[in-house]
């Protein structure tokens, strides 16, 4: 009998061998905003391994949206890249997803030549200086990059396009009341918070065209007191479900720079993350704000699994369950319970096999939630610390 998270279903008009999808998480492995060859062969593995889907992570859709000089932006310089990467993907019979983002107001302005900008004037601890607010021009300018970034990455081949609506990025800075301070059209009460966001989408999805799926990455809530609610948004899900600009939504939490292991839970390797650093202003700012800013979160299996539930109740959009799920018998719950679709980061850069191993009997993961992986980010791009040699089974 098929584990019914390994049956094939559809994300919108794209068909998957089964539901596991490969989260984005930050390689740290473009250069110059480029595809590399190791990036490619890094989410290989875990097409190869055997997930639905993967995703390529953190694709800024300006120059200005970037948080450090190498991170990947859509341009046409980038298409030949693009195109590579999701050929070899779906040559390992996965589909092949991008992440696209606007950092905000935590751009660094070392990387965009300048300051970076928000919903509203505020202090970036991030970017260690103050955002511009958005002027009508800045709304205008960024839709329209989110909707050419869809059309290149439609064209390169991709088969999903994420756009993100969480972790303290532009579009969430819209949403968090903690970013947002605005009096106007696009501040105050969540209709207006989410103004930009839905606009952005339905330009995303209309660019996107009729054969590439498009879903959202929102975060259910931020973790710390004056940031987006739960309730807020479900709000937001329930209107872009009424928009039907999305295929699916992917639940998520936690806000880059006030809870940023909110998102991932277990050991927070501070001192690993200082010595990884490039960054001399960076490493001094972790050394003195880490232990205030980096908040250890308990990990228990599963951790969002009881929040995305209250959106499972109430909505019909397919949704994706996130949040340190490492075992077999919980992801098959999950798929029983309603959920379209598993996504997992850690669990997959453990073993980027994984999925071929619980078909063959494995049913949990060998990651310990040490964190480790994200202080690696700094140093010479993500990997597990405990992963040897070790590569996907054959299918």
């Amino acid at each position: 009998m098929t584990d019914p998270v390994f049956t094939p279903t559809r994300l919108g008009p794209v068909r998957l061998r089964n539901r596991i999808v490969k989260c984005a998480t930050n390689e740290g492995l473009s250069r110059e905003g480029l595809v590399t060859d190791r990036l490619i062969e890094w989410h290989r593995e875990f097409a190869q391994g055997g997930v639905g889907m993967t995703t390529l992570a953190y694709c800024s859709v300006s120059p200005e949206g970037r948080t450090y000089r190498h991170q990947m932006w859509m341009r046409e310089e980038a298409l030949p890249g693009l195109s590579r990467f999701a050929q070899v993907v779906q040559r390992e019979g996965a589909r092949a997803a991008i992440q696209l983002g606007h950092a905000g107001w935590f751009a660094h302005p070392h990387a965009i030549g300048g300051r970076p900008l928000g919903p509203s004037r505020t202090f970036s601890p991030h970017a260690q200086t103050f955002a511009r607010a958005m002027e009508a021009a800045d709304f205008e300018r960024i839709r329209d990059d989110f909707a050419a970034a869809a059309r290149l990455a439609a064209e390169a081949g991709f088969n999903a396009i994420e756009v993100h609506l969480g972790h303290g990025y532009l579009l969430n800075q819209f949403l968090t009341p903690w970013n947002n301070r605005r009096r106007d059209r696009w501040g105050g009460p969540i209709e207006n918070r989410a103004r930009f966001p839905r606009e952005v989408l339905l330009a995303v999805r209309e660019a996107a065209g009729r054969d590439v799926a498009v879903y959202a990455k929102l975060n259910m809530e931020d973790g710390f007191r004056g940031g987006l609610e739960l309730h807020e948004s479900l709000a937001v899900a329930r209107m872009l479900q009424s928009d039907r600009s999305v295929d699916a939504i992917q639940l998520t939490g936690g806000h880059t720079t006030r809870t940023p292991f909110f998102l991932m839970r277990g050991d927070v390797p501070l001192a690993e993350m200082i010595a990884n650093d490039r960054n001399r202003v960076r490493r001094t700012a972790l050394r003195l704000l880490g232990p205030f800013l980096m908040k250890p979160y308990r990990f228990e299996e599963a951790f969002f699994f009881d929040a995305a539930r209250q959106f499972l109740a109430e909505l019909e959009v397919p949704l994706m369950l996130l949040g340190g799920i490492n075992q077999l018998e919980t992801m098959n719950r999950a798929i029983e319970e309603g959920f379209a679709f598993v996504a997992m980061g850690r669990a997959l850069i453990r073993q980027p096999g994984l999925p071929r191993l619980m078909q063959r009997g494995q049913t949990e993961s060998l990651c310990v939630h040490c964190n480790l992986c994200v202080a690696e980010m700094e140093r010479d791009g993500t990997r597990c610390v405990f992963r040897t040699d070790e590569k996907p089974p054959p299918p």
